[in-house]
């Protein structure tokens, strides 16, 4: 059986999502969240739900209009990477100077 692991980057976009909102909503930050887990969870039996991500080997799925669950699958374990938002810029352009 497959198995759901959120990476520790994964946890704290939740964390820092669920903050701000809850910040003016608290109703709402817990209804997002709610919706984050249970989209994530259909992924188990589901992986390739998600389309082929911007970065090799992840891919994305829309799981309410605002954010993305960054995800890869290896093997049984499906791995949840990164919960952004939709506006955000993914991947993260790269800094160095011969890529500006």
């Amino acid at each position: 059986m497959r198995a759901l692991r959120w990476t520790p980057e994964a946890i704290r976009d939740r964390e820092a999502i669920y903050d701000f909102i809850e910040a003016d909503n608290p109703v709402a930050a817990l209804m997002l969240d709610e919706l984050l887990e249970q989209q994530a969870g259909r992924l188990i039996d589901h992986p390739g739900l998600g389309r082929p991500g911007r970065v090799a080997g992840t891919r994305e799925l829309v799981a309410h209009p605002n954010y993305l669950l960054i995800y890869d699958v290896k093997n049984d374990l499906v791995r949840m990477l990164r919960v952004l938002h939709a506006a955000r810029q993914w991947p993260t352009p790269d800094p160095s100077p011969g890529n500006r």
